[in-house]
């Protein structure tokens, strides 16, 4: 499902970098983007402060519908000049109206494929989650492609798609799309490898010692040493 263009929430686009700007510290704002290897500045909010003042907007200038949310979030994250516009943009679709639906996957495709970094990638992930839970005829296929894309954030957001799931775990997607990236050398890719195993943990351990017994020879020291933290 796509959603029709829809006008975006006006009140809220306008009021949000007023909002922030109020609680800004700009002395913190350089900092926050040489630790994100930013070319994007920073007002200088820290992410709770970005996220209470995300939802009290939406309280007091709520959505008309998803598709004016998703509307509003597509604007925000394409016409972002700080960094916390776009954690806003991000954001807004962790409400009840918006999980869930599928018509707002192309949003968080763009995330992934122009943010290209961990925090943003990270963000979204638990929309994912959300997605295949409700939609698993869609994601499942859609997250298997993932996981062997040629850009390593789609891979990252695959493997880590389902931490929120808990015993939701669909343990058979998440063991094809760790195993196809095993034998990749990429740091975030080999840390989201040993994260995803380490929440699957937490509620299925025997799963992750068999996972790590089977995959010895081809998982990397990190992702083994994330895998069994928690475990001994």
């Amino acid at each position: 499902m796509k959603y029709d263009a829809a006008a975006p929430n006006a009140v809220f686009l306008a009021s949000l970098r007023p909002a922030l700007e109020r609680i800004a510290e700009p002395g913190r704002a350089a900092g926050m983007a040489a630790y994100m290897k930013s070319a994007m500045p920073y007002l200088g909010v820290r992410s709770p402060e970005v996220r209470r003042t995300v939802r009290a907007l939406a309280k007091d200038h709520p959505f008309a519908d998803v598709e004016q949310l998703h509307s509003t979030a597509a604007q925000l994250w394409g016409g972002a000049e700080f960094r916390e516009e776009r954690y806003a943009a991000i954001m807004v679709t962790d409400t009840r109206l918006a999980r869930g639906e599928l018509g707002l996957l192309p949003l968080y495709t763009a995330v992934i494929a122009e943010g290209q970094w961990w925090d943003y990638v990270d963000s979204v992930a638990p929309r994912l989650c959300e997605l295949l839970l409700v939609h698993p005829a869609t994601m499942d296929p859609l997250l298997r492609e993932w996981s062997r894309h040629a850009n390593f954030w789609f891979r990252r957001a695959a493997i880590i798609a389902q931490l929120p799931a808990k015993s939701a775990t669909d343990t058979v997607l998440l063991h094809d799309v760790l195993a196809a990236n095993l034998a990749d050398r990429e740091f975030f890719i080999r840390k989201a490898i040993g994260w995803a195993l380490r929440q699957q943990a937490r509620s299925d351990p025997a799963w992750v010692l068999d996972f790590v017994d089977r995959h010895s020879g081809g998982l990397s020291p990190l992702s083994r040493r994330e895998a069994l933290k928690h475990l001994g």
